[in-house]
C-alpha cells in the first residue's frame, strides 16, 4: 500500500480511540489469518445469537409463568381478604341458613374477580359456598397442615391439590365481634387457568424472538464488518490476548493510566488514576482543563512532552509522572500518562530507614561498648555510639562505689554520682564536665530514675506543666544551654543500679518520643552489663596490682656494682606476670634478674612471687646464671607435676627468666636466659648492641641445657633488661620494635638510668600494651683498682702473722683505722683455717667499697659450718668470731675450689665488749671443714 493510499484510508476510517498499526510481516500474516476466519467468526456469532434468543425465549416463558402465578396468588389473596371482610358476611355466618345468603354473593364475587372458586367454610371446615353446589356441606380438602392453619384462623396462600384440581389457594379468616373466629373464605385459582394465560402470550414471545433473531443476524453482520475494520483483521486469540493485557494494565496494576488524544481530550482512564487524581465518574471525552486537576499537572499533561519519573504533588500525595506519545509510523496522535503514588512508598521507606538506622545503632553498640574492661572506656563508648545518631548530648554518670570496683547498695540517691563520660559537648562546656560530681535537685528525673529503677522521659523541658515541684531552676538552666528533651535511664544489671545514662536532644533536633525510650533502654542495658564487668575487673585488677607491687622489690638494694632504675607497668587487661630483682652477691657483685610468669591475674601474680622467691634462694648459693636457671627449670617442672594433669589451666610452665651477674672488679658480665628477650647494651659512646645470648627454652618446657654468654663491659655501660611487653606491638614486627628501641637508646647515651626508663616508656612502649612491662636499667661501675688488694698466701701457718700485719697497714691506708682490728681478726681466722683445712693455692683479696670485703680462696671444695663448742674444747671458735664481727659471711664455689668471704660494715661498731665476746666464745665453735 502506498503512502497516498494509507493517507486516504486514514481519512475514510471512522473516528475512535487511537489504534496500533504496523506493516511488519507478522502483522500481514495476522491480517490473512483474520480474513480466513472471518466466515467462521460470523457463523459462530450467528449460532451464539440463536442460542441467546432461545435462552431468552425460555427465560421469558418461565418469567411469564412466574409472573402469572404470582398474579394469581395476589388476586386470590386479595379476593379472599375482601370477601371475608365485606359487610354482612360475618352476620350471615351466625344465622341459621348462611348458605342461602352467602352462595349468591360468593358466585358473584368469583365471576367478577376472575377466580375459579370462592368457598366460605365454618369453624369445622364445612363448606357453606362452592361453585359446585353438590360439594356444599362437605369438608374442605387439602394438606392436613394447611387445613389446620385455615381452621386455626391463620391466613394462607399456597399451591396444592384442591377439589377443582391443582390450584393456588388463599384463605382468610372471618371474625365476629370481639375478634371471634367464625370461619374462613378460601379463594382458588386453578393452575390450568394460569397456563392458559401463558399460552396466550406465547405467540407474542415467539414473534418477538424471531424479530430479534433477524435483527441480531443483521447486526452481527454489521458489527463483524466494523470489528474487522477496527481491529484490522486481528484473530480472536490475538484480540483476547490484547484485551487481557489491556485489562491487566488498566485494573490489575497499582499505577494510574490516562490516554489523551492529540487535542488533549481524555480518551481512557483507569481506576487507579481516578483514585490518585480524584476524578469524577463521567470525565471521558473531556479536555484536560476540565478535569479539575491542579494547574501544574494540567499544564504538564497538556504539554505532551516526554517525561520520565518526574515527582509532582497532588493534594497530599506525591505522584511520579511518566508521559509518552502514541502514533503511527512516528506521527504523534496522542499521549499516554502513567501515575505512580510514591507517598506511601516514601513513608514506608522512611520508616524502614529509621528501623535500619536503629538496628545499626544497636549493632554498633554491641560491638563497641564491650570492647574494653575500663569503666571510663566503656562509658565513653556509649557516648561515641549514641552521638549524634540518637542524641545530641550523652552523659554517663556512675556511682562512687562503682568507680572503686565495689557494688553499690540502696538507697542509691544517697551516693555520689561521678560524670564518667560526656559526649556531644565541646571541652570546657559549662553544663557538663567529665569527672565532676553530678548533683541534681531532689525532684530531678535523674534521681527519680535512681529511686524507681526505671527510665524517665521528659519530652519537652520547656513544658512547665511537666516540671515537678522544685525542678524549675534546674530545668531553666538546661533550657538556657540548649537542652530541650531528655531520657534518663538507670544502668542496672542483676538488680543492682550502677549509675545513669542521660540522653539529651537540643533545639536543632526533634523531641524524644515514647519509641525512643526502648532504644535508650537497650543501649543502657548493654552498657550496664559492660560496666558491671569493668567494675569487677577494676576490683580484681586493683587487688592483683596491689599484690604484685607488694611482691616486687619495694626499694632496690644499695650496692657498688651498678646504678639501677626500674619500672613496672601492670597490663590494662589484667594479664602478665612480669617481675624483676636486684640481688647483691658476694665480692661486690650483683645479680640482675627479669622474668615473666605465665597466666593472668592472681595466677600470674602468685607464679611471679614463687619464681622471685626461688631465684633469691638460688642466688644465695652464689651459683652461675646457667645453674640458677637450671634449678629454676627443675622447680617449675616439679611444681607442675605436683599439680597433676587436671591442673593444666594453672600450669606455670612457659615462664621466662633472664639472669645476669656483673662483677665490678673485673668489669665482667655473665648472662643466661630461658625464653626471655635478650638484654640491650648502651655503651658510654652511644653505641647500642643486642648481644648474642643463647636462647634456652622457657622454664618447664624443655630438658635442654642452658648456655651462658660472657662479655666485658666498660664503665658507665647501661644494661637494659625488659619483658616482652615493652616491644609487643600489634601493628609492627619485632625487628621494627628493636629499631625503635635502638633509636630511643642512641639519642641520648648520657642519660641516667632513671631518665632512660622514662624515655623508653615514652618512645618505645605501645599506647595500649597488651602485657605488663617490667623494665630494669643498670649502669655499670668499675671498682677503683686502688681499692682492690690481692696476695698469694704461702701454705705455711707462719705466714699468717706477717700477712695480717700487711693487710692492717693496707686497710689503714684506705682510711679505715676503726675497722682495721676487726678486719685483722677476720683475716687471721680465715687464712688459718684455709691453711689448716684447705688445699693450695691460697689467695687473699680485700675489696673496699661500701663495705670492706675479705675473700680467702683455696683449692678445696669442703665447706665450713658452725657447731656448738664444748667447754673442754681448746679451739674451734674462730669462725664464730668471724660471724660476730662480720656483717655477712659465706662460701661460694668456683671451678677450682671455693672462696670464704666476710663482709664488714664500715660505719658500725662491733656489738658488745670483750666480756660479751668471751661469753659468746664459750657457746659456739667452728667445725673443721
Amino acid at each position: 500500500m502506498t503512502a497516498a493510499a494509507r493517507k486516504a484510508w486514514r481519512r475514510r476510517r471512522p473516528s475512535g480511540p487511537p489504534a496500533l498499526h504496523t506493516s511488519s510481516p507478522r502483522r500481514r500474516a495476522s491480517l490473512l489469518r483474520g480474513s480466513s476466519v472471518a466466515g467462521q467468526v460470523f457463523v459462530l456469532e450467528f449460532l451464539l445469537v440463536v442460542a441467546l434468543v432461545a435462552i431468552a425465549v425460555v427465560a421469558m416463558v418461565l418469567s411469564a409463568r412466574t409472573q402469572v402465578t404470582a398474579d394469581a396468588r395476589h388476586r386470590a389473596r386479595a379476593v379472599a381478604a375482601a370477601f371475608a371482610q365485606s359487610p354482612g358476611v360475618a352476620e350471615a355466618m351466625t344465622r341459621g341458613n348462611p348458605t342461602a345468603v352467602l352462595q349468591p354473593r360468593a358466585e358473584a364475587a368469583r365471576k367478577t374477580s376472575g377466580v375459579d372458586s370462592v368457598v366460605v367454610f365454618n369453624t369445622r371446615g364445612i363448606r357453606l359456598t362452592h361453585p359446585q353446589p353438590e360439594l356444599i356441606g362437605k369438608r374442605i380438602v387439602g394438606p392436613a397442615a394447611q387445613i389446620r392453619k385455615e381452621l386455626a384462623g391463620q391466613p394462607i396462600t399456597e399451591t396444592f391439590h384442591a377439589s377443582q384440581g391443582r390450584s393456588v389457594i388463599s384463605a382468610f379468616p372471618v371474625t365476629g365481634p370481639g375478634g371471634k373466629f367464625l370461619g374462613g373464605v378460601s379463594v382458588g385459582v386453578k393452575i390450568k387457568s394460569v397456563n392458559s394465560e401463558v399460552d396466550q402470550r406465547l405467540p407474542v414471545l415467539l414473534g418477538a424472538a424471531g424479530g430479534t433473531l433477524v435483527v441480531a443476524a443483521g447486526g452481527t453482520t454489521l458489527v463483524s464488518r466494523r470489528v474487522r475494520r477496527q481491529t484490522h483483521g486481528l484473530a480472536p486469540a490475538e484480540m483476547t490476548r490484547m484485551y487481557e493485557h489491556h485489562d491487566a494494565v488498566l485494573h490489575a496494576v497499582r499505577e494510574g493510566v490516562l490516554i489523551l488524544d492529540g487535542d488533549g481530550r481524555l480518551l481512557l482512564v483507569n481506576d487507579e488514576a481516578r483514585r490518585l487524581l480524584q476524578l469524577a465518574p463521567d470525565i471521558e471525552r473531556r479536555h484536560v482543563s476540565e478535569l479539575g486537576l491542579e494547574p501544574h499537572l494540567e499544564k504538564l499533561l497538556a504539554s505532551g512532552r516526554t517525561v520520565s519519573d518526574e515527582v509532582h504533588p497532588s493534594g497530599t500525595r506525591l505522584l511520579a509522572v511518566n508521559i509518552r506519545s502514541t502514533g503511527d509510523a512516528g506521527t504523534p496522535t496522542g499521549t499516554v500518562a502513567t501515575l505512580r503514588d510514591t507517598t506511601e512508598l516514601r513513608v514506608v521507606a522512611g520508616r524502614a530507614e529509621v528501623a535500619r538506622e536503629r538496628l545499626e545503632l544497636l549493632y554498633d553498640a554491641g560491638v563497641r561498648i564491650g570492647s574494653t574492661l575500663e569503666l571510663t572506656g566503656t562509658a565513653e563508648a556509649l557516648a561515641e555510639v549514641a552521638v549524634p545518631r540518637f542524641a545530641d548530648v550523652v552523659t554517663v554518670e556512675l556511682l562512687d562505689p562503682v568507680e572503686r570496683g565495689e557494688e553499690p547498695s540502696p538507697p542509691h540517691e544517697a551516693e555520689v554520682l561521678r560524670r564518667t563520660a560526656v559526649g556531644g559537648v565541646p571541652e570546657g562546656h559549662p553544663l557538663f564536665r567529665q569527672g565532676e560530681q553530678a548533683t541534681y535537685a531532689p525532684s530531678a528525673p535523674q534521681l527519680q530514675a535512681l529511686r524507681t529503677g526505671r527510665a524517665v522521659l521528659r519530652t519537652d523541658l520547656s513544658d512547665t506543666s511537666g516540671w515537678p515541684a522544685g525542678y524549675g531552676p534546674e530545668a531553666l538552666r538546661l533550657l538556657d544551654h540548649g537542652m530541650r528533651s531528655l531520657i534518663t535511664v538507670p544502668l542496672r544489671y542483676r538488680g543492682v543500679t550502677l549509675g545513669l545514662a542521660n540522653f539529651w536532644r537540643t533545639r536543632r533536633s526533634e523531641l524524644f518520643e515514647d519509641d525512643d525510650v526502648a532504644i535508650a533502654g537497650e543501649l543502657a542495658a548493654r552498657t550496664a552489663v559492660c560496666v558491671d564487668n569493668a567494675r569487677r575487673f577494676t576490683r580484681e585488677h586493683a587487688m592483683v596490682v596491689t599484690l604484685r607491687r607488694n611482691l616486687l622489690p619495694y626499694d632496690l638494694p644499695e650496692q657498688d656494682a651498678v646504678e639501677v632504675a626500674s619500672r613496672y607497668l601492670p597490663a590494662q587487661a589484667g594479664g602478665g606476670g612480669g617481675w624483676f630483682d636486684v640481688i647483691p652477691l658476694p665480692g661486690a657483685r650483683v645479680a640482675l634478674v627479669v622474668g615473666s610468669a605465665v597466666g593472668q591475674g592472681l595466677h600470674a601474680t602468685a607464679t611471679m612471687g614463687r619464681l622471685r622467691t626461688a631465684v633469691q634462694n638460688f642466688s644465695a648459693l652464689d651459683l652461675p646464671p646457667d645453674e640458677v636457671l637450671s634449678l629454676l627449670d627443675e622447680l617449675v617442672t616439679r611444681v607442675d607435676l605436683e599439680r597433676g594433669p587436671s591442673a593444666d589451666s594453672s600450669s606455670i610452665a612457659g615462664s621466662t627468666c633472664l639472669y645476669a651477674i656483673y662483677d665490678p672488679v673485673a668489669g665482667h658480665c655473665t648472662v643466661a636466659r630461658a625464653g626471655h628477650p635478650a638484654p640491650a647494651l648502651l655503651g658510654p659512646d652511644g653505641t647500642v648492641d643486642i648481644p648474642e645470648v643463647p636462647l634456652g627454652p622457657p622454664l618447664g618446657k624443655g630438658r635442654e641445657p642452658v648456655e651462658t654468654a660472657e662479655f666485658s663491659l666498660p664503665d658507665a655501660t647501661s644494661l637494659i633488661l625488659h619483658t616482652h611487653g615493652l616491644l609487643a606491638h600489634d601493628d609492627q614486627d619485632r625487628d621494627t620494635s628493636l629499631r625503635t628501641l635502638r633509636h630511643a637508646l642512641a639519642t641520648a647515651p648520657d642519660r641516667s638510668p632513671e631518665e632512660t626508663c622514662r624515655s623508653l616508656l615514652d618512645n618505645v612502649l605501645p599506647p595500649r600494651p597488651a602485657d605488663d612491662v617490667a623494665l630494669l636499667v643498670a649502669r655499670t661501675r668499675l671498682l677503683d683498682p686502688k681499692h682492690v688488694a690481692e696476695w698469694e698466701v704461702p701454705f705455711d701457718p707462719a705466714a699468717v702473722a706477717p700477712l695480717r700485719a700487711e693487710c692492717g697497714r693496707h686497710i689503714e691506708a684506705w682510711g679505715l683505722e676503726e675497722a682495721a682490728f676487726n678486719a685483722e681478726l677476720i683475716i687471721s681466722e680465715l687464712i688459718t683455717n684455709a691453711i689448716r683445712y684447705g688445699v693450695p693455692p691460697v689467695r687473699l683479696r680485700l675489696l673496699h667499697g661500701r663495705t670492706l670485703i675479705c675473700e680467702v680462696s683455696d683449692g678445696s671444695s669442703t665447706a665450713p659450718h658452725l657447731r656448738r663448742a664444748r667447754t673442754t674444747d681448746e679451739g674451734g671458735r674462730g669462725l664464730f668470731l668471724v660471724s660476730q664481727f662480720a656483717q655477712r659471711w659465706g662460701t661460694r664455689y668456683t671451678t677450682r675450689g671455693k672462696v670464704i668471704w666476710a663482709e664488714q660494715a664500715l660505719h658500725d661498731t662491733p656489738a658488745g665488749d670483750d666480756a660479751t665476746g668471751d661469753s659468746l666464745l664459750g657457746q659456739w665453735d667452728v667445725a673443721d671443714w
